[in-house]
């Protein structure tokens, strides 16, 4: 691998790196919030509770997510990630539709699940990627 494939695949983990931590947090805030809603202010911390910086925190995670787990799949071709990511990104997208409907309990369910399958499709992606060629399946038509 040359020097310029390595800086891309370091960025690529990286990002794979901060997706799962950031959809990890994530659920773990939207289990937590209902319970510490009125302490955030206290800490300095009431933006966490705000419905605009949850809608972009999950926009962006979907973004990143996508991005990183297509690349994953393209590199191993192991459908896992998607398959955790897929239904982990429906759920977090539900789950911000239900903020403004009077059901945060729903919500906070909605975006829990969804947060921990996204950060396990995040974990399952850096494994098949430090996996590496060990993981490649050789058919007919492969050249190794």
């Amino acid at each position: 691998m040359n020097p310029e494939q390595s800086n891309k695949s370091r960025w690529w983990h990286l990002a794979d790196r901060v997706g799962a931590m950031a959809s990890f947090l994530c659920a773990i805030h939207c289990a937590l919030l209902p319970f510490v809603l009125a302490l955030l202010p206290l800490i300095g911390l009431e933006f966490l509770a705000d419905h605009r910086f949850e809608r972009i925190f999950v926009l962006c995670a979907c973004v990143l997510a996508s991005l990183v787990l297509v690349r994953g799949f393209r590199r191993h071709r192991r459908s896992l990630p998607l398959r955790l990511a897929v239904p982990g990104l429906s759920l977090l997208l539900l789950g911000i539709a239900f903020i403004d409907l009077g059901s945060p309990i729903l919500h906070s369910v909605l975006v829990t699940c969804g947060g921990m399958l996204l950060a396990a499709a995040h974990f399952a992606n850096l494994r098949l990627d430090s996996l590496g060629d060990s993981v490649h399946e050789h058919g007919p038509q492969c050249a190794h």
